[in-house]
């Protein structure tokens, strides 16, 4: 992509309204453009970013053997009456009528909607277990809608649900899809931490949040820190192994506000092993039992032939949140620093240009269509500007590789340098290898 083509509407002024610094830098570099309060239009940048994110989630959830489908952002009342949670749900909820007066609403999540399709095609505990997901907007009318996209109205969400015969079983799903999570955030170069939580409006009585550490984080975080030093590279995906991975994760104190007690942490957790901060929830998974299949009559015939209610469980994790949050856990002063996996450009350049002359224009071209053969996502910086503010834009947005031609190129051989690193003269194949490594 050259620069000059690119939609990217940078601002150099701190917007007034935002508080942390992914706001500000999601701004400030054109990825989101406020439409109203907690509403969000995604510019070219973040929308790249945010589909990266999508890819990786879709590519765990399918390894432990989830299957991806789609449902509609609106749905109807009558499910969530079945439920019983249509009035329980409270004014967090987006409510609708149609022109024939029928009461609607948008989606703030899928469990009675995906209940409602499971006992209308699933009969037998032959065609268990079976999870299934989908990656679609949702909505909640936040009271007070704040830090971009960490707390919004409209948002972009992962959310599955496992349907087994038995609550061991259940259980097994639940492990695959806590692996799945922990898989997920060490792609995205996150340490999230699995705390045991309280269910909230989705119910059951088993919960666990993600949290990775973060100063802006709007919850408290108490921890054991030998959490932090389990190889998630250990276990197999196998019952036994992931039951053991659980368990590992599982036996240190880990917890937020809602299940915190001052007694049992300074108890379990040795004082030099207390971590007390803050932290961003990036994911949550329930398991709830029959909560939702029991009120909506979603039976299935067991071994006997004898009609049981499924057991279910339900995964979030919050795809849009995910862009704000590597964002609050990975900057440096004014400078995203993005992991490679998501970065929205695998590398820009930059080269200096003067209208007397065009070669390090004609060079950076030459590298460019070099790159794109090799599947590199690059970024070129055609923009006739000085490299003071080609500089100061570029580590702004956190490309993490940046090839420079001016003084310093010689021949064959171009400048070099990580986001924020030493630079160092290195030939185009040395400058492939270190991009793709």
């Amino acid at each position: 992509m050259y620069l000059s083509k690119l939609f990217i509407p940078i601002t150099k002024d701190l917007p007034a309204e935002a508080k942390i610094k992914s706001h500000q830098l999601m701004l400030r570099t054109g990825m989101i453009k406020q439409s109203s309060a907690g509403i969000y239009s995604w510019l070219p940048l973040g929308f790249k970013v945010m589909k990266k994110i999508e890819q990786i989630v879709r590519e765990e959830q399918n390894a432990v053997g989830a299957q991806e489908m789609l449902m509609p952002t609106i749905q109807s009342s009558e499910i969530w009456k079945e439920s019983g949670r249509y009035e329980d749900y409270g004014e967090e909820m987006l409510r609708i009528k149609d022109r024939q007066g029928r009461d609607m609403l948008y989606g703030p999540t899928n469990e009675e909607l995906i209940t409602d399709i499971f006992r209308s095609s699933v009969k037998s505990y032959k065609s268990l277990p079976q999870i299934l997901y989908h990656i679609q907007w949702k909505f909640r009318d936040e009271i007070r809608p704040r830090f971009g996209v960490m707390r919004c109205k409209e948002f972009f969400m992962k959310d599955a649900y496992s349907f087994d015969l038995s609550d061991e079983e259940a259980k097994k799903s639940y492990n695959k899809m806590f692996y799945s999570y922990l898989k997920t955030f060490n792609r995205l170069e996150l340490k999230a931490i699995p705390m045991a939580a309280e269910t909230g409006p989705i119910g059951g009585d088993l919960s666990h949040e993600f949290v990775i550490l973060a100063e802006t984080g709007e919850s408290n975080v108490y921890a054991d820190k030998n959490i932090f030093d389990i190889d998630l590279n250990q276990y197999k995906f196998d019952d036994i192994s992931l039951q053991k991975m659980k368990a590992d994760f599982t036996k240190f104190y880990a917890v937020t506000d809602e299940k915190y007690n001052k007694n049992d942490f300074n108890k379990l957790v040795k004082k030099d092993n207390q971590i007390i901060t803050k932290g961003i929830e990036v994911g949550h998974i329930f398991y709830f039992s029959d909560k939702y299949s029991k009120p909506m009559n979603c039976l299935i015939d067991d071994k006997s032939g004898k009609k049981v209610f499924v057991k279910m469980g339900s995964y979030g994790i919050g795809v849009s949140r995910l862009v704000g949050a590597i964002i609050e856990a990975k900057y440096t002063g004014d400078i995203m620093k993005w992991p490679k996996s998501v970065s929205p450009f695998d590398v820009v350049i930059m080269p200096s240009i003067s209208k007397n002359n065009k070669e390090n224009l004609e060079k950076g071209e030459k590298i460019y269509n070099e790159l794109k053969k090799q599947n590199i996502d690059v970024l070129f910086d055609d923009v006739d500007e000085n490299m003071s503010n080609k500089f100061k834009k570029h580590d702004l947005i956190g490309i993490p590789y940046q090839i420079i031609i001016g003084s310093k190129s010689q021949g064959d051989n171009f400048e070099f340098k990580e986001l924020k690193g030493a630079s160092e003269i290195l030939d185009l194949e040395k400058i492939k290898s270190k991009i793709k490594t």
